[in-house]
Order: structure tokens, then C-alpha cells, then sequence
């Protein structure tokens, strides 16, 4: 992944390009045909292929018809859509305090029927205890070098965002590693209360968490954090920046690896023996 939102941007468009010439060529078109094709100035074909002159989503659409290739259309423009806003730089968003960046997301999630949820690596925000998410937001904040985050505030925000796990009209379905219930945030009573809170959340109707042993046998490695948001937004946590994905046939690629992973993972009795037995651990 480049390593700044402009280069990552300009790969993007390259990207986008680079499929709309592979479509043009399989089509068996020149350039001159193509443009001839959708009305337009020869040199608009060149310029799009080129990465030189961003596509609008009707070009895009004109492009594919021309070439008999509707049906790549619309993840396309989707990847099109993205090329500027797919990565944005944590530091970027932290800019305005970490408050405010909790309260960005309130929106989404607001709107969000059903949260997919993967976690490889930490407790998923929605489950996290005050005492856990200082710990995580002050390792964090000392990363980056920036001990100017109010991270009492931020901390405040997300439990207050977190409220919405017992609301109507939401569900959650989450698979952690079982690593998370093991690596330790904070002192020895921040993750024994993270722990128990976890066993407490769980018999909520609306949450579903399963737990992948250490010992389950994969078809799928461990993959990134991220976050489905019903069937049109992935978001993925890096360490310096947050991807999101609204290509229809990625998402997708998402939710299916989503599936996968839950049939690793163990639930009910099972997932409950896992977290006590990482509660007994910190003895």
C-alpha cells in the first residue's frame, strides 16, 4: 500500500484506467473507435487510459456500453468514486481531536442495519470498557507523538457512540481472534473488566460474537481489521491510515471472507470457556 493519500490516490485512478483499457482491448476497439463510439474528441480516450483526465461516472458507463461490457460498469465507478477518499491518513483525521473523530462515525452508524465485524488484533470498539479504550487511545496517542489528544474526551465519545449496541434496528455480528482476549491494554484490572464485560455483552438478542481458537484448523489466515457495513462499505483499520471499500464485487469479497471466518470460530459455551479462561490467565 503507498504510504501517503496522494500516491495512493494516483494508484487508484491507475488502477481504474488500467481495466478500462484491458475492457477497450478485448473489445477488439482502438482508441479512435472507442471515442467515435461515444462521441467524443479522440483524444479523450488516450487521456482516460492514461490516467491523465479522471473519468466522470457517465464516461465510465459510455466506455463499458461501447464496449459491451455493462456489467463491469457500475464497480467501476464505484472504484472511481473511491479514487480520491480510499485512503486517508489516521493523522489527517486526528487532526480535529480524537473526539471529534469517534463523532464522525455516529452518522454510519445511525444508518447501519447490520454490522460485520473482524477483529484480529483488539476488543471492537462497540464491546471496549472506558478502562480499555484509555489504555488503547494513550498508546495511540504516544505512537503517533501527539500527547495533545484529549484522550478523556475521546474516550467519552466512544462510549457514547456505543450505546447504539442497545438500541433497536441494530445488529452485530463479531469474530475476534483469540489473541484479542490475550494481548493486555492496560493494567491487569482494565482487562479483567474488559473481559467480564465482554461475557455480559454477549447475552444481548442483537450481538452475536464468536471466538476463532488458537487451535482451530484454517481456511482462512488471519486477515486485517475490518468493519462491513450492511452490503456497501468495508472499512479497513491500518496502522496509519483507514481504507474504505465500496466496490460492489469487493465488498462482497469481504462479506464472503466474513463467512468464513465465522465458521472458525466458536460461539455460546464454547466462546465463553475461551474469555474465562483468559480472565483466570491474568492470575
Amino acid at each position: 500500500m503507498p504510504s501517503s493519500s496522494r500516491s495512493s490516490a494516483q494508484a487508484a485512478r491507475e488502477a481504474v484506467a488500467s481495466r478500462l483499457k484491458e475492457i477497450r482491448l478485448d473489445a477488439g476497439l482502438t482508441g479512435v473507435e472507442l471515442a467515435a463510439r461515444c462521441d467524443w474528441n479522440k483524444s479523450k480516450s488516450s487521456r482516460i487510459e492514461n490516467a491523465k483526465t479522471p473519468p466522470s461516472d457517465a464516461d465510465i458507463r459510455a466506455w463499458c456500453r461501447a464496449c459491451g461490457a455493462d456489467g463491469q460498469a457500475e464497480d467501476l465507478v464505484a472504484a472511481s468514486r473511491n479514487a480520491e477518499s480510499l485512503y486517508v491518513e489516521w493523522r489527517r483525521k486526528q487532526r480535529a481531536g480524537l473526539r471529534r473523530l469517534q463523532e464522525s462515525y455516529v452518522p454510519l452508524y445511525e444508518q447501519t442495519g447490520l454490522f460485520r465485524i473482524y477483529s484480529p488484533n483488539v476488543v471492537p470498539g462497540f464491546l471496549q470498557t472506558s478502562g480499555y479504550i484509555t489504555a488503547l487511545f494513550s498508546a495511540i496517542t504516544d505512537l503517533d507523538g501527539d500527547d495533545d489528544q484529549d484522550v478523556e474526551a475521546a474516550v467519552e465519545a466512544r462510549m457514547d457512540r456505543s450505546r447504539i449496541l442497545r438500541r433497536g434496528g441494530h445488529r452485530f455480528s463479531m469474530v475476534l481472534e483469540e489473541s484479542v482476549l490475550r494481548y493486555r491494554m492496560g493494567e491487569t484490572e482494565v482487562m479483567a473488566g474488559q473481559l467480564g464485560h465482554l461475557l455480559s455483552v454477549m447475552s444481548l438478542a442483537n450481538v452475536s460474537v464468536g471466538i476463532i481458537p488458537f487451535a482451530a484448523r484454517r481456511l482462512v489466515w488471519p486477515l486485517e481489521a475490518f468493519t462491513v457495513y450492511d452490503d456497501h462499505l468495508v472499512r479497513v483499520e491500518l496502522t496509519t491510515a483507514e481504507l474504505a471499500i465500496q466496490a460492489p464485487t469487493e465488498v462482497e469479497t469481504y462479506i464472503k471472507a466474513f463467512g468464513r471466518l465465522q465458521k472458525h470460530a466458536v460461539y455460546g459455551p464454547e466462546a465463553r470457556a475461551l474469555i474465562t479462561s483468559a480472565i483466570e490467565a491474568l492470575d
